[in-house]
């Protein structure tokens, strides 16, 4: 993947209408060309956080050259415009992008990892990019479909925290994307911000490959002692009450930040630290999550990737998993229309050989959208929500909810919403009519 160095310099800027602050010309075969491009790379891995500082880019970095070392093809494509730091942490820093006004080489780091990041196209560090929308969907899709990644087994997008420009261009121009892998911290406001990434995928129809908590506790290197720095077991908590995978922790390692700080990553790796054994393990499950076929969110949730229920009338199929049922109420009891209710009662039902738990969230009628069209059902999915009972709900409204990959059940009685649910869970839940069909 690397190129002669007398070759010209690859463009800085996207195409020069994109340059000037509005959408860049379509060329008739761009498409074409990104697609043939992308044909070439067989697994395309997007890591995401909802929140800045917690290390996704040093995970998506370390996971690389995890891959590298067994044998993997692999590039990173960073697409953080604004804060690139995959050329720090893989040791390229102050490297230079080469190629022609068709194509652009990547560089490759010193452990065999190919490299396209804004951070190679800039004069100094201290050089900010300051662009709109428009001019960062035009770059991103000159990366993907200009730079030669040539033949790989891995293609690893580090993108910038949030659900904003940068990862929505990426999910819409790649086609067939493995997964999203979702980095977190263990404190609540760290995984709070992941929950609106999941909603993110499920929205874009990404499959989510399961969460990584970062920074999970401090060993001292001294006395051997374990200290929650930032708390413990959010992710793993989340991550099993919104139904998607947990992959394992990583925990806070001096040598490790050493290693991003020196772009040294790869002899970290393999020193057998505390933090070198957590990523071959979290990388191991990667691996054996997309090369065993088993991408799609896992077996366990497999329906809910895109909010789907599992089927409720097998006891087998349910057992050890998580569901999350919304029910509307009204003055504490299931309101007879879902769309006209007080408040939205959501019960998290973790489903065992041995029994049901119910836990109930009550979520204020006041963070619920508008009754519109289309609205509550994305509203929903958001928050995990994988099947609604309700009294009546009209034929559109419950249209829009198996398109969102959302269960229905109508004709449940106006009674305590939890017996309701702790009944369908039993089995023993009879529904009659629709109570309301408009």
């Amino acid at each position: 993947m690397g190129g002669s160095d007398d070759r010209k310099k690859a463009k800085a800027t996207p195409d020069a209408a994109v340059a000037a602050g509005g959408p860049a010309k379509h060329k008739p075969d761009e498409d074409e060309q990104l697609n043939r491009k992308l044909s070439h790379i067989k697994h395309k891995i997007l890591v995401l956080s909802g929140k800045g500082g917690v290390g996704k880019s040093s995970v998506a970095a370390g996971l690389a050259v995890d891959l590298a070392k067994r044998g993997r093809r692999v590039a990173v494509l960073d697409i953080d415009i604004h804060g690139p730091s995959i050329p720090q942490l893989l040791g390229i820093q102050g490297e230079r992008v080469t190629g022609t006004n068709e194509s652009i080489q990547p560089v490759v780091s010193p452990a065999g990892v190919g490299v396209m990041s804004m951070g190679l196209l800039l004069q100094g560090q201290d050089e900010a990019v300051i662009w709109r929308g428009p001019l960062k969907y035009g770059v991103i899709k000159q990366f993907l479909r200009d730079v030669e990644w040539g033949e790989l087994d891995y293609l690893i997008v580090d993108s910038p925290p949030g659900t904003g420009d940068e990862p929505l261009s990426v999910a819409q121009l790649i086609k067939g994307v493995d997964g999203a892998l979702l980095v977190t911290t263990p404190q609540t406001v760290s995984t709070n911000d992941v929950r609106r990434s999941i909603g993110f995928s499920r929205q874009l129809d990404l499959p989510i490959l399961g969460v990584i908590e970062n920074m999970s506790g401090f060993v001292c290197p001294s006395c051997g002692t374990k200290v929650d720095v930032f708390g413990s077991g959010g992710g793993a908590s989340m991550a099993e009450e919104m139904g998607v995978p947990f992959l394992g922790t990583i925990p806070i390692d001096p040598e490790f930040v050493r290693a991003c700080d020196e772009g040294a990553i790869g002899p970290f790796l393999a020193g057998g630290s505390p933090g070198a054994t957590a990523f071959t393990k979290v990388a191991a499950k990667v691996i054996d999550r997309i090369e065993s076929g088993s991408d799609k969110e896992t077996e366990l949730t497999t329906a809910d990737q895109a909010g789907a229920a599992p089927n409720a009338d097998s006891a087998d199929t349910r057992a050890g998993k998580r569901r999350r049922i919304a029910v509307p109420v009204t003055g504490g009891k299931l309101s007879a229309h879902f769309g006209h209710c007080e408040e939205f009662v959501i019960f998290s039902a973790k489903e065992t050989s041995e029994g049901t738990a119910v836990e109930a969230e009550v979520v204020d009628v006041l963070g619920a959208p508008p009754h519109q069209p289309g609205l509550l059902p994305a509203w929903r999915n958001e928050r995990g929500v994988n099947m609604v009972i309700a009294g009546g709900m009209g034929s559109r409204a419950q249209e829009l909810f198996s398109q969102a990959g959302i269960e229905v059940m109508v004709g449940a009685a106006s009674t305590d919403p939890k017996e309701i649910v702790q009944s369908y869970l039993d089995g023993t839940l009879v529904a009659g009519q629709n109570i309301c069909d408009h």
